[in-house]
């Protein structure tokens, strides 16, 4: 029964866990908040890929094809929006959890940054294209790539926050914490550039 669709659960399972915008920002939000704290960040950003694929297969990226003002209007909103978090990312120093203004991202931003994330439509539409045989119509396509992308993105952006704790864990000194924090601004505000490249 599993035989099927084992390849769409490796190629979801490599697709979550290459760096991206999303692995970047879990991996900033463990090293600054933790797992616990970080968790609607992890949730919004599997849900938001979920329904990125889904809404891919069931054929949303045809509109977007079709209204290229609503494509620009997207990738213009997602740059601004990412390069707000890295600078907020870049900015913030060793994490001072007496200090309550301190938030790790929320659901809807997690879910938002997939919407905005082309590799995301990207995830998708490869994954409709190469695995609509698994599915009788388009619903039951959205219905299985979201619910086996949402999954995989569960696990690996959980991943990823952790590895954000271990390297937390290694920082002793604030200087140490600026340049990963630092480090961490530049892969999310250089993962930008992929958004603007033409195809």
């Amino acid at each position: 029964m599993l035989e099927p669709i084992l390849p769409l659960i490796l190629f979801a399972i490599v697709a979550t866990t290459t760096p991206g915008i999303a692995t970047t920002l879990s991996t900033a939000s463990g090293a600054q908040f933790g797992f616990r704290r970080s968790v609607p960040l992890l949730v919004g950003s599997a849900a938001g890929l979920a329904t990125v694929t889904g809404a891919a297969a069931a054929g949303l990226a045809g509109l977007l094809l079709a209204v290229p003002s609503l494509q620009l209007a997207m990738k213009v909103i997602g740059s601004l929006y990412l390069l707000w978090l890295a600078i907020k990312i870049g900015r913030s120093g060793p994490p001072n959890l007496d200090v309550s203004m301190a938030r790790p991202n929320s659901f809807l931003g997690g879910a938002g940054i997939q919407w905005m994330n082309p590799k995301g439509w990207a995830m998708g539409l490869g994954a409709a294209a190469s695995f609509a045989a698994l599915a009788s119509g388009p619903v039951q396509l959205a219905l299985l790539l979201g619910a086996t992308f949402g999954l995989a993105a569960a696990a690996s952006l959980s991943l990823w926050c952790v590895a954000g704790m271990v390297l937390a864990r290694l920082l002793k000194t604030e200087w140490q914490w600026r340049a990963l924090n630092i480090a961490l601004a530049l892969v999310l505000a250089a993962s930008i550039i992929p958004m603007w490249r033409t195809a």
